[in-house]
């Protein structure tokens, strides 16, 4: 019988070692993104780091925060929101919802894109906050919890911030090879600096034309503009949205009066109440 020399021995052992490494990894991401064990409580806030801000706009920036660890998973199902508590200029407690842009995919942090407002209660908090405060959050909250697969085509009427659960939900579909849903997304704003996330979207409607499309409204649009001007119409849910079927839902989210109204052309245009989702 012949024996293994000392250097294949070894270089055997450095194989199994990194097969084990690649399996265990595998493993590992599977638990993760089918299985996450996540750092939220429904109940009770806990706080969690700011460690990196970026300004998006004159009165928009993305706020990323820290989990407990590298590895950890915020744990927040597809189209649920969290609720996040400050203090307003006057120093009184305000709480509202949010949704972060990043899934449990992605370990070890969240984003949140956030727009300020002038007089918004809130976004004084978010303005007063330096790296290395602490955010006070509490979720999963949301009667939306999305599943693959689970309609043949989504259409997305979305206003301002109001894009961030969509944007949550196109990404989950979109990295999810074994999901098939077509994505038709209506996004409007008052300008073209107000649109949030456009090169991400852009992006999106690059590499996956044929199961995610972005149809922009601007109220003010440039010279030259070529998508839609004014409001969301029943003419450009008609040509933007997938017709009314029972494998098709309707997720809107933006302003009160836009979402009103939105409602009443979906209405006339025959989707039931069944094919509709507001966020």
């Amino acid at each position: 019988m012949e024996f293994l020399h000392t250097d294949d021995r070894t270089e055997m052992l450095s194989m199994a070692v990194a097969l084990v490494a690649i399996i265990g990894g595998t493993a590992y991401y599977y638990f993760v993104t089918k299985n996450p064990k996540g750092c939220l409580d429904p109940e009770n806030f806990k706080e969690f780091e700011l460690v990196q801000f970026r300004q998006l706009s004159f009165d928009v920036a993305e706020f990323r925060f820290s989990l407990p660890t590298p590895t950890s998973v915020l744990g927040l199902p597809i189209g649920q929101h969290i609720s996040c508590r400050g203090k307003d200029v006057f120093g009184e407690e305000v709480v509202r919802r949010y949704t972060p842009i990043t899934l449990d995919t992605d370990l070890g942090y969240f984003d949140l894109v956030i727009k300020v407002y002038p007089q918004g209660r809130m976004s004084h908090h978010f303005q007063q906050m330096r790296i290395g405060d602490y955010l006070a959050v509490k979720g999963p909250k949301g009667r939306f919890k999305y599943q693959p697969n689970e309609v043949r085509a989504f259409g997305m009427i979305a206003g301002g911030t109001g894009i961030t659960p969509m944007f949550r939900v196109t990404r989950a579909i979109l990295e999810n090879p074994e999901d098939n849903t077509n994505i038709r997304l209506i996004y409007a704003n008052g300008d073209i600096h107000d649109i949030l996330l456009k090169e991400e979207l852009d992006e999106f409607a690059l590499k996956f034309p044929s199961q995610f499309s972005v149809y922009y409204v601007l109220n003010m649009p440039p010279l030259g503009w070529e998508g839609g001007v004014g409001f969301v119409t029943e003419e450009i849910i008609q040509a933007h949205c997938p017709a009314p079927a029972v494998d098709v839902k309707i997720l809107r989210c933006g302003p009160p009066a836009m979402n009103y109204a939105i409602a009443k052309h979906l209405q006339a245009l025959g989707y039931s109440s069944q094919m509709q989702f507001q966020f």
